[in-house]
């Protein structure tokens, strides 16, 4: 993996307070993991960052590689890997999500 993509990749995280790395788009997800935590992500109306991992190869095998996680979608709050599909939802559930989307920038910057 080279290091342009996982620069780009860190920029992406960094640079967005809310990033979800998915199979597909919120709007045609390619996947049932995706589309689930699009869903939940589009449910706190709050703007995201959506990074379509199907367009390029080096950034599906890339976004693998920096979080050291197997599987996507992979959803990053203010820079910090938050996990993949059945974190998001276990999160989502007990509340502790809203929690982490409320204390996001983007969030903050909406009042």
């Amino acid at each position: 993996m080279t290091d342009t993509i996982l620069k780009q990749i860190d920029d992406v995280v960094k640079n967005n307070g809310i990033v979800l790395f998915m199979k597909g788009t919120p709007q045609m997800p390619q996947c049932g993991f995706s589309q689930q935590v699009a869903s939940i992500l589009s449910s706190y109306n709050q703007p995201y960052a959506a990074i379509n991992v199907l367009l390029d190869p080096a950034v599906r095998q890339g976004i693998k590689d920096y979080a050291d996680w197997p599987t996507i979608p992979q959803l990053y709050i203010n820079g910090e890997f938050v996990g993949g599909c059945d974190i998001v939802r276990e999160m989502h559930e007990s509340g502790e999500l809203k929690t982490m989307l409320d204390a996001s920038p983007t969030n903050e910057s909406e009042s």
